[in-house]
């Protein structure tokens, strides 16, 4: 599938938003950034993101490939929701609704339809009806987690100290520093494996799926089309 690479999904949705309120969005954004100095809106207690971002984007914005291009009459600005996380699309969303539904509320509320992040169902249906599917999706890591690439960067800088505080060392005190660094920073060092079956349900989802449109190939090729 083009929006999983490895253990990354990629998620972007677009929601339309009358321009007033896009630019009450646009002001949310600027004071959250400049004013309370917190960029995330609560998505850092999500420790499975490894990026997300919202970006309001204006009629007048829209771009025009030549000057022969007609302009488009938008009555709406749209606001577009980009994000890569580990684990599965209902886990993703669900710890959204779980984790953060004030934030998600005060981003969304105005838009067209919003039915609020509680409860779940209709929170489901918003997103997977304005979510757009990923063409093509590449991760430079396909088999980190978000938290397998922050432990490797902890892991780094502490090696690096290691490093420069045991160049002097005996053998003797070198083996007992090793011991440790290793001690310390065992929650550190792991193996990364391919992800496994995360969420059942889901699984049984695809399976049927997949399941059903074998059935209706075989149809099509026995009588031509399906007969439902």
């Amino acid at each position: 599938m083009s929006n999983i690479a490895g253990k990354s999904y990629a998620m972007t949705v677009i929601t339309p938003i009358p321009k007033i309120w896009a630019w009450v969005n646009l002001l949310k954004f600027w004071y959250s950034k400049n004013i309370r100095k917190k960029k995330s809106f609560g998505l850092q207690t999500l420790s499975l993101i490894h990026y997300a971002r919202w970006v309001i984007i204006r009629p007048s914005q829209f771009p025009r490939l030549s000057s022969n291009q007609p302009k488009e009459d938008l009555h709406y600005a749209y606001m577009l929701f980009f994000s890569n996380f580990n684990g599965s699309w209902s886990q993703y969303v669900d710890s959204f609704h779980m984790a953060i539904p004030k934030g998600l509320d005060r981003i969304w509320k105005h838009n067209f339809k919003y039915p609020k992040s509680v409860p779940l169902q209709p929170f489901h249906r918003y997103i997977l009806h304005n979510q757009i599917w990923t063409d093509h999706y590449y991760n430079a890591y396909p088999l980190a987690s978000s938290n397998d690439v922050k432990a490797a960067i902890a892991l780094r800088a502490a090696l690096l100290e290691f490093i420069k505080q045991s160049e002097n060392m005996s053998p003797e005190e070198f083996q007992k520093a090793y011991k440790a660094f290793l001690f310390y920073n065992q929650q550190h060092i792991a193996k990364m494996h391919s992800a496994p079956v995360i969420n059942l349900a889901d699984q049984a989802k695809v399976e049927r799926v997949r399941l059903i449109e074998s059935y209706e190939k075989t149809l099509r090729d026995e009588h031509g089309k399906p007969n439902f």
